[in-house]
């Protein structure tokens, strides 16, 4: 009987091994620096809305808020772009299911919307999908889905008077595309997407709950156990950890 033997090549040494470890907390490192450089460039981003909204809104209304966050709400948005593409690759744990609709959808109404088409610009709805963007989701998020769909619809008209974004036949690829009913169709999305997307959030949040809860009754233990036996704060310390 011939037995086949491992080469000894192939065997990891522990060399190899901590040349391994050493890469992947390198790597790990990398990770949260760049996660954290992207938060804090969309963090500003989202300050310098919110700063312009507040000083539009107290000097001139509801209605110059658009023209005063304009630029940085284009920025800040657009850089969420980012967060497919961090979902898809595995830097952070959101699925691509709910990152996908709801950055393409944010994405849809800065540009598709807002940006093309002036008319919009004036009215309330632009302010309270602001506000809801960056506040308590369960509370702001049907919030933003009515202002988002409001804004939609209210754009409608003028979308379809102005025949912006289409592609009418005759022409070289001999393909037509309408955006009036495309925007339509977006409308009609939220019905599946909104509840699954509600759904999905409450989720997140019964988990992040349900681990702070864990996290405190553990301490609690630990505290009473520590009065009981008459340990010292400094191994309260320590055992905490």
């Amino acid at each position: 009987m011939v037995i086949n033997q491992i080469p000894l090549a192939t065997i990891p040494t522990s060399s190899s091994i901590s040349h391994i470890s050493a890469m992947a907390g390198n790597a790990s490192v990398m990770r949260r620096l760049y996660l954290s450089f992207y938060n804090w460039i969309v963090f500003i981003g989202w300050v310098q809305v919110s700063w312009s909204m507040i000083l539009a809104l107290l000097e001139n209304g509801y209605e110059a808020v658009y023209a005063a966050v304009e630029q940085h709400l284009l920025f800040a948005q657009t850089a969420a772009i980012m967060e497919i593409l961090h979902s898809i690759v595995g830097l952070v744990r959101s699925p691509v299911s709910s990152t996908i609709p709801q950055i393409t959808g944010r994405l849809f109404m800065i540009w598709g919307i807002l940006w093309s088409f002036p008319e919009t610009h004036t009215h309330i709805f632009v302010t309270s999908l602001l506000i809801s963007w960056y506040s308590t989701f369960i509370v702001c998020l049907p919030v933003g889905t009515v202002s988002e769909v409001g804004l939609v619809y209210i754009v409608l008209p003028f979308m379809k008077a102005s025949g912006k974004y289409c592609l009418r036949m005759p022409n070289k690829w001999n393909f037509s595309s309408n955006y009036f009913y495309a925007s339509i169709f977006f409308m009609v999305l939220y019905a599946p997407v909104y509840p699954r997307l509600f759904r999905y959030l409450i989720a997140q949040r019964k988990k992040a709950l349900a681990k702070a809860k864990t996290t405190y009754n553990y301490t609690q233990e630990l505290s009473t156990l520590i009065s009981a036996r008459g340990y010292s704060s400094g191994c309260y310390r320590f055992l905490s950890k």
